[in-house]
């Protein structure tokens, strides 16, 4: 998959969704997307997933006032890359123009910018075929009237709004504006030329160009710092002892088919069998020389229907006894 193709999760939005009260596994689960996600140092979702995502997370809360509570809940202090990085510019128009730069990879949206001597325009293109959840599109153009703010801390007010979707109720999110939201063709955002280069307290150059090459690796790279065999393990770790441990439980607690997942292990030289035995191994070992457990509960840890069957997995693993093992150590 190229990385034009997916787009990078921040793992900002498992704060959010924590200061919001919702839980992320529900979000996952009701988007059909993998529960292992918030442990992944990166996470990059097609644009469907990423919509899905979104869906999941509009569903859990119950709110119809999502798009502003998620504004609200984003903080300066979150360490979000395009936002420290906006945060980081002299002013809005810069700021606009570097999370510009970079949206295209971490949402299918592009974000085009035109500037004048009367003001900034900033539209909302979406990249994918299928259109985008309504209230996804109003949080975008409300996070940049959050982003004015937190930069400047001054209130500021954009001079224009247009969006093809009107909410309701709409007063919540003109108050939130102090400006009146308008029904138009595009989804279209207006600032004051003053306000676009209204200074920035949070500016700061150094810390920009310290930050910038990172920033730059980290958002265009593909998340291929995880294998699927990895993910595999981590999932396998949770569900050993509860005895959830068949390659169907695993596939789906991945949100994926019996097939791919096996296809998947396979590709990166491994199967499905070869990774069970050896994570059951290494628990194994921690349970024998970390602990004082009884043989028979560690083989009831390990998801064995009986002592015996684990004595003799454990003599195929390693071709000693458990507790042979336990006495070396």
């Amino acid at each position: 998959m190229a990385p034009s193709d997916t787009y990078a999760l921040d793992t900002t939005w498992w704060m959010v969704l924590r200061d919001l009260g919702i839980v992320a596994a529900d979000v996952l689960r009701r988007a059909g997307l993998p529960e292992d996600l918030p442990r992944l140092p990166s996470v990059r979702l097609l644009p469907d997933e990423y919509h899905r995502f979104w869906n999941g997370m509009e569903a859990e809360s119950g709110d119809e006032l999502l798009p502003l509570r998620v504004c609200e809940a984003i903080r300066s202090e979150a360490f979000s890359p395009a936002l420290f990085a906006a945060l980081c510019s002299p002013n809005l128009a810069t700021a606009v123009r570097r999370i510009a730069q970079y949206k295209r990879l971490i949402a299918p949206m592009r974000l085009q910018v035109s500037e004048g001597h009367d003001g900034m325009t900033l539209e909302l293109l979406w990249t994918c075929a299928s259109r985008p959840p309504d209230s996804l599109v109003l949080m975008e153009l409300l996070f940049f009237v959050s982003l004015a703010r937190m930069g400047t801390r001054e209130a500021v007010r954009p001079a224009a709004v247009t969006t093809t979707i009107l909410p309701s109720p709409i007063a919540p999110y003109e108050a939130f504006l102090g400006a009146s939201l308008k029904r138009g063709a595009r989804h279209r955002l207006v600032f004051d030329a003053a306000d676009a280069s209204r200074p920035f307290l949070t500016s700061n150059a150094r810390m920009w160009e310290t930050f910038e090459p990172h920033l730059r690796q980290q958002l265009a790279e593909l998340d291929g710092a995880v294998t699927m065999s990895q993910r595999v393990r981590a999932a396998l770790l949770e569900g050993i002892p509860s005895g959830r441990i068949s390659i169907e439980a695993i596939a789906g607690k991945l949100a994926m088919s019996k097939r791919t997942l096996q296809r998947r292990i396979e590709s990166e030289g491994a199967s499905y069998q070869q990774l069970l035995a050896g994570t059951r191994e290494a628990l194994a070992h921690h349970y024998l020389m970390k602990t004082a457990l009884p043989l028979a509960e560690i083989a009831f840890l390990l998801g064995f229907d009986e002592p015996n069957s684990f004595f003799r997995a454990f003599r195929a693993w390693t071709g000693r006894t458990p507790e042979d093992v336990r006495r070396s150590g």
